[in-house]
């Protein structure tokens, strides 16, 4: 079971596997010292008659090589260990990193369950592999060979009586694998199917409660679970398996070899300090080989979870554009006071059925579009579900890059832009707000990390949200909770607010962030927005067409194409299709 991708990972961590392997052969040393000097210890008491003082040299010898052997198991456990927590640290960022890489829209491609599984557990069971399992196969094969060094000179027959039974434990071992492997793989899909529909339960649970199927839900997660127990069984009844065979096969071999050295003993040809030092080693030659078998299938969960994560860093979903963001550039940094948007004949299609396959291009998300949002102006973009709003913002926001054309920032291209030049000069309000479990003032300094006290509170009250702040039990210190659960919707708009106008970016995208608002709270939005708006360059989405009336420029998107621009009531004028969804808001008047 050795992956070459998880032996490439093991390079970064090799000294620390080095000296895991030095203390784990010391083990074996002070198996044979310790063996060796507790037989002449014995032999002295029973058949030399040597008192305690003549016994005494080799008893401190036995004593000492068995606090030596101690010592070297800890030390090779704990410098193992620290391989796999490296491991673990090293992968989970490089996870993190490449979903980051990847962008929204791949992860809403994917199962929001089953990548937190694989971030979680998946990384975690990464640990027996490099931790024990890796360290252990090459113990299983430095092990035996070193202690035949010293079984050889002593008795041959024990020798080759241990060279003939000691492969076969590894032939079982591989054979039992194959066919553990594939319960192994099952097992782990279950386990990512039943993370996955265990958070989308929680997440709509509200949503269960109100159609009065949360039971309904509760049966299938019992179900689920049950197919995981039964998943579970079914690796560890092939583990048990594997255990008795392996085991089977160290006790008849040792039997084997105890049995040889009894009839030599009987008829003396072999004398007692050889036979009772053999006893003691031959164990030791099979005992690393048990132990990898032991830990053979509790690692196997950790390479089928390295499958996904390997295919995950490798995924080639992202465009060669993105994975270079920039790198290798020598061009000055990119700062601008003033922004300038243009489209300039894109054309775009999401992967297959979702954002985050790897299939060829479904429909046109944009079909030749060709805009400008310019500086200081307000520019609303409507059209029905599925015209391609969401996808424009995507593109803006290096989501995702365009098939055909380019996208233009103050005449630049900015696929030219590295990701952290470009969103310094972005922000962004959306329908619904992302916060974190954390503070008041970090869920708003997130805007700008450098900013201070004052800053943060300046930007709270240009949002309209240090009243309600105040009267939070913490005030700016208090934890609002994993998606601002602790706060109703227009104040986390208004912390959202504070975000934007902390950041103070040229370019801001509004996403429908009045949507689902009562009314005074809706009132006390837009007094905000209208003060966040004045003098930038502004592109809302409009989902609800009320709130685009004021706007400078409104363009109409219909089946990815733009086929409308103007003012409102020129639009409304022409009575094509910006007339008949006004209409259609308005309930037909």
């Amino acid at each position: 079971m050795l992956d070459k991708r998880m032996l490439g990972v093991a390079r970064g961590v090799a000294r620390y596997l080095a000296w895991a392997l030095g203390f784990g052969w010391l083990v074996s040393l002070g198996t044979v010292f310790q063996a060796k000097y507790l037989a002449l210890a014995i032999d002295g008491v029973f058949l030399a008659g040597k008192d305690l003082a003549q016994l005494w040299p080799w008893l401190k010898l036995a004593l000492l090589f068995m606090i030596v052997r101690a010592l070297g198991q800890w030390l090779s456990s704990v410098w193992a260990v620290r391989a796999a927590v490296q491991v673990k640290d090293s992968l989970r960022s490089r996870l993190l990193g490449r979903l980051v890489s990847l962008g929204p829209l791949y992860v809403r491609g994917e199962k929001e369950g089953e990548l937190l599984n694989l971030l979680t557990a998946g990384v975690d069971a990464l640990e027996e592999y490099f931790a024990r399992y890796l360290p252990q196969l090459a113990l299983a094969a430095i092990v035996p060979l070193t202690l035949l060094l010293f079984i050889f000179p002593v008795d041959y027959v024990s020798g080759i009586i241990v060279l003939v039974t000691v492969p076969l434990i590894p032939l079982f071992m591989i054979l039992i694998g194959k066919m553990a492997d594939h319960k192994a793989k099952q097992q782990w899909q279950t386990l990512s199917r039943m993370s996955g529909h265990f958070l989308d339960v929680l997440k709509g649970l509200a949503t269960l409660k109100l159609f009065g199927r949360s039971r309904d839900q509760s049966r299938v997660i019992a179900r689920i679970s049950d197919e995981f127990r039964v998943e579970t069984l079914a690796v560890l009844r092939v583990a048990f398996l594997s255990a008795l065979v392996l085991e089977f096969l160290a006790t008849i071999s040792t039997a084997l070899v105890a049995v040889s050295l009894g009839l030599r003993l009987v008829e003396n040809r072999l004398s007692f300090v050889d036979a009772f030092f053999l006893l003691q080693i031959i164990p030791e030659v099979y005992l690393p080989l048990r132990q990898l078998g032991s830990s053979f299938h509790t690692a196997m969960s950790g390479v089928n979870a390295a499958e996904k994560i390997f295919a995950l860093l490798a995924d080639g979903s992202v465009s060669p554009k993105l994975q270079a963001d920039g790198k290798g550039r020598e061009e000055p940094p990119f700062v601008l006071d003033s922004i300038e948007v243009e489209f300039r004949q894109v054309t775009f299609a999401y992967a297959g059925e979702s954002s985050g396959s790897q299939g060829g291009p479904g429909p046109l998300a944009l079909d030749r579009v060709s805009f400008s949002l310019c500086s200081g102006q307000k520019t609303a973009l409507v059209g029905p579900s599925g015209a391609g709003k969401s996808s424009v913002v995507n593109l803006l926001l290096k989501y995702a890059e365009p098939a055909d054309g380019e996208i233009l920032i103050n005449g630049r291209p900015l696929a030219g832009l590295t990701r952290d030049e470009w969103y310094r000069h972005v922000a962004v309000v959306a329908q619904h707000p992302s916060l974190f479990s954390a503070s008041v003032r970090a869920n708003i300094a997130l805007g700008d990390r450098a900013s201070g006290e004052e800053e943060i509170r300046r930007a709270a009250r240009l949002a309209g949200a240090e009243e309600f702040i105040a009267r939070l039990p913490q005030g700016y210190e208090t934890v609002v909770g994993e998606g601002g659960v602790r706060l109703s919707g227009g104040q986390a708009q208004r912390i959202a607010l504070a975000r934007a106008f902390l950041k103070n970016a040229p370019l801001l995208i509004l996403d429908e962030p009045t949507a689902g608002l009562d009314v005074f709270a809706e009132e006390q939005i837009e007094e905000a927005l209208a003060q966040l708006c004045r003098g930038r360059t502004v592109l809302v989405i409009a989902h609800r067409l009320s709130t685009v009336e004021g706007a400078d420029r409104i363009l109409v998107l219909d089946r990815g194409k733009i086929v409308e621009a103007g003012r409102h009531q020129e639009l409304y004028a022409r009575q094509a299709l910006y007339y008949r969804l006004i209409r259609e808001a308005r309930g037909g008047i």
